[in-house]
């Protein structure tokens, strides 16, 4: 678990160690990098969003190791979970912006979902919770 709070300043610090924990799960450089970049938009969003750019507001990250079956064979990947206390949010307007529309910003879901193979969004009581998964492909396993 990593606990920290909404400013942006420990963006690093979190991109830093997703991508170290990343690659030592295996998983290619590519997808360390996308993986990272994922992250990094969905705690951007909960600061921006979620949070108003406040910078004092607590913000929860869990990792943990996923397995599913798929195509007969056991596949092993990466659980991220970044909870928040902010406002409860719609699911249905998590939406990017059209990817034609030309113009800066409202990429970040296009990123996250184009990243991970598991996008959920829920709420458990006054905390928002955003769960990640990224497999790796088949025959890789997870330390």
């Amino acid at each position: 678990m990593l606990a920290l709070y909404s400013n942006p300043k420990w963006l690093s610090v979190v991109r830093g160690t997703v991508e170290r924990l990343t690659e030592t799960l295996g998983f290619p450089i590519a997808q360390c990098r996308s993986i990272t970049r994922a992250v990094d938009e969905a705690l951007t969003n909960i600061v921006r969003h979620s949070y108003g750019n406040r910078l004092d507001q607590p913000i929860a990250m869990y990792f943990r190791r996923a397995q599913r079956r798929h195509d007969g064979q056991v596949q092993q990947g990466l659980e991220i979970l970044l909870c928040d206390r902010g406002p409860a949010i719609d699911p249905c307007k998590l939406q990017g912006r059209p990817l034609d529309e030309i113009r800066p910003g409202g990429l970040g879901l296009h990123f996250i979902r184009q990243a991970v193979d598991t996008v959920e969004f829920t709420r458990k009581g006054p905390t928002n919770r955003l769960r990640l998964v990224k497999y790796l492909a088949q025959g890789s396993s997870v330390l």
